[in-house]
């Protein structure tokens, strides 16, 4: 049969989500905890790989099974086997037809800038921070610009391995709620590093160092090199994927995270 998992977890601690040559990493993790549940291997698809440092606050997953195990074994048995930084959310049976990537309509991620002048301590890992004021009308004003269907080459990093660079952005919005900044972003899929990219120019321009149309002036030179510096990862979160309905996958992206 095959299962449906979500997946909560804090990225600090692992090389990403891809299993690694060296370094341990969140499918690693996954697996060995459901393997146990199982009592045979399990491998694991993912939704959308996070790099290094990104969290996840509703990654989804699919595997395929022989073993026969409730909701409760699955996802109760499994956060037993699991590092205190990763929680199973929910388990679904779902249809041959499903693909926890190729199934996908969207996915979501949010961006956490804390924007004041002293650096986080409790939130140290957690955000991005920038001491400098930003302007989020400014930012928001070039967000604008990346919405819809666009070749993204100067948004993704540079050794990304995605044969076609187009992606369709279906919303970016960029708000403040006291000292913390939000970007939030959905689109049809993502490039390698395509978010912390978008960040990192909207910051220049929230910063003042840029006006905020050169992120459609970015776009437009499709060179990664003219574009500007990528943001931290602490900051970004992966926050739901939209599948069709028939398959009843929650999408949850309105999770209130700080």
């Amino acid at each position: 049969m095959r299962i449906a998992l979500g997946i909560e977890y804090d990225g600090a601690p692992y090389v990403g989500w891809q299993r690694q040559v060296s370094g341990v990493t969140v499918q690693q993790c996954v697996e060995e905890a459901l393997s146990e549940v199982a009592n045979e291997e399990i491998k694991v698809v993912c939704a959308g790989r996070t790099d290094t440092g990104v969290h996840a606050i509703s990654q989804v997953v699919h595997f395929d099974t022989t073993a026969e195990r409730s909701e409760y074994s699955w996802v109760f048995g499994g956060n037993t086997n699991l590092p205190r930084s990763i929680s199973l959310l929910w388990q679904k049976d779902v249809s041959d037809e499903f693909h926890a990537r190729f199934a996908a309509l969207r996915r979501a991620y949010r961006f956490i800038i804390y924007n004041r002048n002293i650096r986080p301590a409790y939130l140290h890992g957690k955000v991005t921070w920038e001491n400098q004021p930003l302007d989020v009308v400014l930012m928001q004003q070039a967000a604008a610009c990346l919405i819809g269907k666009h070749d993204f080459t100067s948004y993704r990093a540079v050794a990304c391995q995605s044969h076609s660079p187009v992606r369709e952005v279906y919303k970016l919005t960029v708000t403040r709620d006291g000292e913390f900044v939000y970007i939030d972003i959905e689109a049809n899929a993502f490039l390698q590093h395509m978010v912390r990219n978008i960040a990192g120019v909207l910051m220049m321009i929230g910063k003042g160092e840029r006006e905020p149309h050169w992120s459609k002036q970015v776009l437009e030179h499709q060179d990664r090199t003219l574009g500007g510096i990528t943001a931290p990862p602490h900051g970004l979160y992966f926050v739901g994927v939209k599948y069709p309905d028939e398959f009843s996958i929650p999408y949850m992206t309105n999770v209130k995270i700080l």
